[in-house]
């Protein structure tokens, strides 16, 4: 990972000199940036990033392009990692509400943000909720990609899980 940040740190300052801090090809390698770092567990490096990518695509191309709303959903996914669950619901909604607009209800980037919700909603506890967004991804995403697709048998993962957390053992095991 040292390498690929390495990298990205490189196109960055060059996309800077080029392009200037705010133009989108240096927000996208920003935002890129802030995925290395979420998964490296650099969690405030990752934020800064997000944030800078989010400020400037805010700007560049509105609260709701589909890029913006790309980085939106990633902080969500930091902050679900960080235990900031009101900050990731917040993201989450937004993100979704967006990629409704924008894309429609069926469509992949819609459905992930929906899972990442029922995800969400199961880490609060709040069974009813997460299974409705499970069954809506687990609908949307095979009639998308199919039954076998991977997307598809996450959420399929990802509902047998929840209902072993509420003592459903045997629609788990189905």
């Amino acid at each position: 990972m040292a390498v690929a940040e390495a990298m990205y740190r490189r196109a960055l300052e060059g996309e800077e000199k080029a392009w200037g801090p705010e133009h989108t090809s240096t927000l996208g390698t920003v935002n890129n940036l802030g995925v290395l770092y979420k998964d490296q567990g650099k969690m405030a490096e990752a934020e800064a990033m997000y944030r800078r990518a989010l400020e400037g695509k805010e700007k560049a191309w509105g609260p709701e392009h589909t890029s913006t709303l790309d980085t939106v959903n990633n902080l969500g996914l930091l902050y679900a990692d960080q235990g900031k669950m009101a900050e990731a619901e917040a993201m989450y909604r937004r993100a979704l509400e967006g990629y409704e607009k924008a894309w429609g209800p069926e469509h992949t980037s819609t459905l992930n943000t929906v899972n990442n919700l029922g995800l969400l909603y199961a880490d609060q506890g709040k069974k009813g909720d997460a299974e409705a967004r499970d069954r809506r991804s687990l609908e949307g995403h095979g009639k998308a990609g199919g039954p076998e697709h991977t997307s598809t048998l996450d959420t399929v993962n990802n509902l047998g899980n929840l209902y072993a957390d509420q003592g459903k053992m045997a629609e788990a095991e189905a």
